[in-house]
């Protein structure tokens, strides 16, 4: 039941840890799983730090030295414990009483991070859509390895054989045991919040599946999952398979395979600039020379080759034809001619002139009408007697 307490009547502190003492028996004895994070042996008993596997949580454990030889687990290794909550009133602290300590075997090991793996997966953590490309030749490297290690080297030696200018922030870490999935995230948050680094490479060598635990941690795979920055994993060697690897932008099978995949080699682009320089120098030669023999084609053409000559051809043929029309033109008028010539002579034939000319003569009265017979004409009519020069006026007398 709750203490009933106020400011008049308040109630010492021995009662308050009594009743969280009484509180915390009533939760009886219970199975845990955790972490060993710490272990210190003294005399016939054994203090334990059991870390929680995810959440950044621990809790003191103790137990006889028989529990713990029975088992005989190292730091780092996952366990199940059954433990009875203990709270000592007298010094106001809380442990945990271990009465069985179990190893967490591999297979179940594997079960779990299997079932972690599906969960994952199935919120698309490990989709190829989300994935990013790495820069082509990134400014700065971030690099998360552990303390004087040898991926640090390896990554670091090999990069810099490639490209000799490339830079690194290195952020060291614990990379086993229980601290390692927190300080590796932490690290990770550091680099992922510098705007200068473009890639970031997590790394450390190969061990058994316990020393790689902390790279399968969930809370550091949904850090690297909500990484703006690309992240490469170069856990262990190439049958190493943490969950890391299935987050990441990118996994490299070894450190080294890490600096090779993320800088370019500085040889091999300068021999692929060589290479481009070659193919375009000959394609830009080939376009010169179809162009010259185009050109050259184009000169050799008679209106090309000799301008003045065509120019001269083209005269001739103005002047062909220009003499063709005067000769058209002169035979169409002399036909002309003719014809006029002709028409005029029949005219001058059939004309009554020409027959005045041979000693005709037309008579006609006053009026000018033609007297065709005598009987038209009567005794001192006055009559005009037209000849081929001139004319006559006479008077008609009857005989």
């Amino acid at each position: 039941m709750a203490l009933e307490t106020s400011a008049e009547a308040p109630v010492p502190v021995r009662t308050v840890l009594q009743a969280v003492g009484g509180w915390i028996g009533r939760l009886g004895r219970i199975w845990v799983e955790g972490q060993i994070a710490e272990c210190k042996k003294r005399g016939n008993t054994v203090f334990l730090t059991l870390r929680d596997p995810i959440a950044a949580v621990s809790a003191q454990v103790i137990c006889t030295r028989a529990v713990f030889d029975a088992v005989s687990p190292a730091e780092g290794a996952r366990v199940v414990m059954f433990v009875k909550p203990d709270f000592n009133a007298t010094r106001g602290s809380f442990a945990l009483t271990a009465v069985e300590i179990r190893a967490v075997g591999i297979g179940e090991l594997l079960a779990r991070l299997e079932k972690l793996r599906r969960e994952l997966a199935a919120e698309g953590l490990f989709s190829p859509e989300r994935k990013r490309a790495l820069p082509f030749l990134p400014a700065v490297i971030g690099l998360v390895c552990g303390r004087d290690s040898a991926a640090e080297r390896d990554v670091v030696q090999n990069a810099t054989r490639r490209w000799p200018a490339v830079r690194f922030r290195i952020e060291q870490s614990a990379v086993q045991g229980p601290y390692a999935a927190g300080e590796v995230a932490e690290a990770l948050r550091k680099l992922d919040a510098d705007p200068e680094v473009e890639v970031i490479v997590i790394t450390r060598g190969g061990g058994s599946l316990e020393d790689l635990l902390p790279f399968s941690d969930e809370a550091l795979l949904r850090a690297v999952a909500a990484c703006r920055t690309p992240v490469v994993s170069a856990i262990g060697h190439e049958q190493d398979s943490p969950l890391l690897d299935y987050v990441a932008d990118l996994r490299a099978s070894t450190p080294t395979d890490a600096a090779k995949r993320i800088v370019p080699d500085v040889a091999e682009q300068l021999a692929l600039v060589t290479q481009l320089r070659d193919r375009a120098r000959r394609s830009v030669r080939g376009w010169l020379d179809r162009e010259r023999s185009w050109l050259d084609g184009m000169r050799s053409r008679p209106a090309l080759a000799d301008p003045v000559r065509e120019i001269e051809r083209q005269a001739e043929q103005v002047e062909a034809l220009t003499r063709r029309a005067r000769q058209c033109l002169d035979a169409s008028l002399t036909r002309a001619g003719d014809d006029i010539a002709h028409t005029r002579a029949r005219l001058l034939a059939l004309s009554p002139a020409g027959t005045l000319r041979r000693g005709y003569a037309i008579v006609q009265d006053a009026d000018g009408a033609v007297v065709r017979t005598a009987a038209d004409v009567s005794a001192g009519q006055r009559l005009t007697v037209r000849f081929a020069e001139d004319q006559l006026t006479v008077t008609a007398e009857h005989e």
